[in-house]
């Protein structure tokens, strides 16, 4: 069983940075590949970012790419999204997952997942 804590979330102008971190305790968090979801209101949760266990793959969805960077410290149990040049389409609620074996793109491939934090990027 994996517990996951996001934090770093919060109101930036666009154009802006955050940094997001996810935190896990209990099970074994390198066995885990981890992936980043988002969701606004009245839609349905999406995919952002994703890496596998070791960190040595990772994959984005295209409306991140060259803006987001997923990274992970094993010794630390945590994972990072790092979020460059936001725009206000990226306003959402942003969560962790973990998932068992590789890394996956779907909300239904994961099986454990964090509370969510909120991120607003104002035009």
């Amino acid at each position: 069983q994996v517990q996951l804590v996001e934090s770093g979330g919060g109101l930036v102008q666009a154009g802006g940075s955050l940094r997001l971190s996810c935190a896990a305790s209990g099970g074994t968090f390198s066995s885990y590949a981890m992936g980043w979801f988002r969701q606004v209101p009245g839609k349905e949760r999406e995919f952002v970012t994703a890496i596998s266990w070791g960190g040595g793959s990772t994959y984005y969805a295209d409306s991140v790419k060259g803006r987001f960077t997923t990274s992970r410290n094993n010794a630390k149990k945590m994972v990072y999204l790092q979020m460059n040049n936001l725009k206000p389409e990226d306003t959402a609620v942003y969560y962790c997952a973990a998932r068992i074996r590789d890394l996956g793109v779907e909300v239904n491939e994961y099986n454990y997942w964090g509370q969510g934090t909120q991120v607003t990027v104002s035009s």
